[in-house]
């Protein structure tokens, strides 16, 4: 499959993900769990909802289930601390507006991420 079709089907997966991501927040949030742990829960299971649309449909990938998992959350939780880091970089020790910042790390991040699911998350196999 084309780079450009992969990277519009790891755009669409993203946006059900933050999507479903935040449905799941505001039922639990309705249904009394406080905010944190209803954050974490739906983040849960909006990196998993992702994970098997990346693997099944964006790069349609025959690499074994469980480590290509392993990566995921590997390559997620990464993301995570880039994603902190860099704020803490340029907001609280550059002193940029925290809306820029983020709004700038969302698409980088995106990008690396894709890069990280298609050349190490999903790579494929390689024969004996």
């Amino acid at each position: 499959m084309s780079a450009p079709r992969e990277l519009v089907r790891f755009g669409v997966v993203g946006l059900l993900a933050n999507a479903a991501l935040y449905l799941l927040y505001l039922a639990g949030t309705g249904l009394g769990l406080g905010h944190k742990l209803a954050m974490t829960l739906a983040y849960c299971i909006g990196t998993l909802q992702g994970f098997v649309l990346n693997r099944n449909w964006t790069f349609r990938s025959r690499a074994p289930a469980r480590a290509a998992l392993a990566r995921y959350w590997a390559a997620y939780l990464a993301a995570y601390g880039l994603n902190l880091g860099l704020l803490a970089l340029f907001v609280d020790g550059a002193g940029l507006p925290h809306q820029a910042v983020q709004g700038v790390l969302i698409v980088v991040i995106a990008l690396l991420l894709y890069l990280a699911q298609k050349l190490w998350v999903f790579r494929e196999p390689t024969a004996p």
